[in-house]
């Protein structure tokens, strides 16, 4: 027989979906309080589209349509980038901000004689060659566009060639280089001597995940005979391009050349205070660095049992529900890192509520959107082979003939702490010989497909901001999740899997035997390493491609090499 509670009141339930019809009328009737040029911010700011055609329309009636731009409309803009620099406002609401903007410049646009429509100035902004993010770059494309410049968006994988000639064609007043790996950060010192070779010396503006401010001033900025400045995030790089527009970047000179100063100073004192605390030649003893430096392997066990595979060689599996993968996508990558709904200063409590408010409920709605509409395609190309490790190589051999060497991966080492190599976690040749076996590596390589970055795309093109943020997002941390998946399938089919953690978050904290290793990362850095990994499992086969610069087209994939070795785990050597 049903429990039921008699204190639940159906009316009350009823009456409570309501409660917030109060605040919005409130909001409403504030709005209708403020004055004409109020109401312009306030649309910006709060990211609202209701009324603003009407408010558009009325402000026309009193001002030019620059002048509704220049003074109202951008005063908003640079309340959002105030609010977003502190803390107060998080990336999907400085997007959904940068919509509005977009709509009622759009709605001006046709009242505008073309001499009206001048700029503050132009930037020619492009991924650099072999470079397939853009997610970075798009976001500065969204907050200058939407504060008043004009951004000649090139796209990814850009050469220097293309972007030369670009910036001649267009006259832009600056370039801005962008990439997320450290190959890229390389790409882009060959970029600027290549510049420097073609007499160009507009301001360079560089950015991205790998690039640090440090090494773009304190070495790129050496490099290259014009100005070379760093912009850490869209708004660093608004205000770069305020500051040359009017003719104001010698305040970023000084600003660079005092950082550059108290950089030099810290070392200094660094270095002397090493110096201080290094013992005396006559002590005899070897720091701790040293003994490491000199170590040839780490104390790690090697003659371990060796998991027997399913199989030896590669296969492809596209027949992944993605109801199967998304209980493995990591929420806090996905709200923090992907859509940057940072905590800020909420409490631990206020935060959760947040996203529960703000970031549930646009996961399910791109779950369920994503499966309906077949934008996501998973597909995975997974193998196993027969290896040894010598020294820091490991020695991969053919599937069937086991005295075969097909590839050899070299890693680095540790020079400090424990010494470690991903080699030492194999066994070696003597120890192989030993045992009569080789040991196991598995490698795998999976990906979301090309749909997703049409999608993301589409969204981009349309100026759906806040809306290709989160659908970029998904398909990254989507990708992520069906290797975490994939991972824990060969972790089952390899004999160990009741090892692991019965909680998926704690998966991602590595609670499973063995690792899975990504190249670009701490412990096997060496992208070219990508090439090997591409003929042994020829991910092709699920429409994957390497760029010039190794990585994976499309964005949404992701590769590994996949260790057994209870002992490994993340590390940086």
């Amino acid at each position: 027989m049903p429990n039921y509670d008699n204190t639940f009141d159906p009316l009350q339930a009823f009456i409570e979906l309501f409660t917030d019809i109060d605040s919005v009328q409130d909001s409403k009737k504030q709005r209708a309080n403020l004055t004409l040029e109020e109401r312009l911010r306030a649309h910006i700011i709060d990211g609202e589209k209701e009324g603003l055609a009407d408010c558009i329309d009325e402000a026309m009636t009193r001002y030019p349509p620059l002048e509704i731009i220049n003074t109202h409309l951008l005063d908003g803009m640079k309340t959002v980038g105030e609010l977003f620099g502190s803390g107060q406002m998080q990336l999907p609401f400085v997007l959904q901000s940068a919509e509005v903007m977009k709509m009622a410049v759009s709605r001006l646009e046709p009242h505008m004689e073309k001499a009206e429509g001048s700029t503050k100035g132009s930037i020619v902004l492009a991924t650099v060659k072999g470079d397939v993010h853009d997610i970075g770059k798009n976001l500065v494309d969204i907050i200058l566009t939407n504060n008043g410049f004009t951004v000649h968006n090139l796209g990814i994988k850009q050469p220097i060639t293309n972007i030369l000639k670009a910036f001649r064609d267009t006259d832009a007043d600056a370039i801005g280089l962008s990439g997320l790996l450290v190959k890229s950060v390389n790409v882009m010192e060959d970029n600027l001597k290549q510049l420097n070779d073609e007499g160009v010396r507009v301001p360079v503006l560089l950015g991205g995940a790998a690039l640090t401010r440090s090494y773009a001033e304190g070495y790129l900025r050496s490099v290259y005979t014009g100005s070379c400045l760093y912009a850490k995030d869209a708004f660093d790089g608004l205000r770069i391009m305020d500051l040359l527009s009017t003719d104001q970047l010698s305040t970023l000179d000084e600003e660079i050349t005092a950082r550059q100063s108290a950089r030099s100073d810290a070392k200094k004192a660094h270095d002397e205070k090493r110096a201080a605390l290094a013992p005396s030649p006559e002590g005899g003893a070897s720091s701790p660095t040293t003994e490491a430096a000199a170590a040839t392997r780490s104390d790690i066990p090697r003659t371990i049992p060796t998991p027997a595979p399913p199989f030896l060689a590669s296969r492809v599996v596209t027949d992944i529900p993605l109801d199967s993968i998304y209980p493995f996508i990591n929420p806090t990558a996905l709200f923090s890192t992907q859509w940057q709904l940072k905590r800020a200063q909420r409490t631990k409590a206020e935060h959760e509520a947040y996203l529960a408010e703000h970031a549930h409920p646009v996961f399910e709605r791109l779950k369920k959107q994503c499966l309906d509409e077949g934008i996501l395609q998973p597909a995975v190309v997974y193998g196993y082979y027969p290896c040894w490790s010598q020294g820091n190589d490991l020695v991969v051999f053919d599937a069937e003939d086991h005295e075969k060497e097909i590839e050899r991966f070299t890693f680095p080492r540790q020079t400090t702490k424990r010494a470690l190599c991903i080699a030492d976690f194999f066994m070696d040749e003597r120890e192989c010989k030993q045992a009569g076996r080789k040991d196991i590596l598995g490698l795998s390589c999976v990906t979301m497909g090309s749909k997703i970055t049409d999608a993301c795309k589409a969204l981009f093109d349309a100026n759906d901001y806040t809306e290709y943020l989160y659908m970029h997002g998904i398909g990254v941390e989507t990708a992520e999740a069906l290797a975490e998946l994939w991972h824990k399938r060969m972790r089952q089919e390899l004999g160990f899997a009741s090892e692991d953690s019965p909680r998926i978050p704690e998966l991602f904290q590595q609670k499973y035997r063995g690792s899975r290793y990504s190249f670009g990362y701490g412990a096997c850095p060496d992208m070219s390493h990508q090439e090997k990994l591409w003929r042994l499992l020829d991910p092709t086969r699920i429409g994957c491609q390497l760029t010039e610069n190794w990585q994976i087209d499309p964005e949404q994939s992701t590769s590994a090499l996949i260790v057994h070795h209870p002992s490994a785990k993340y590390f940086n050597a």
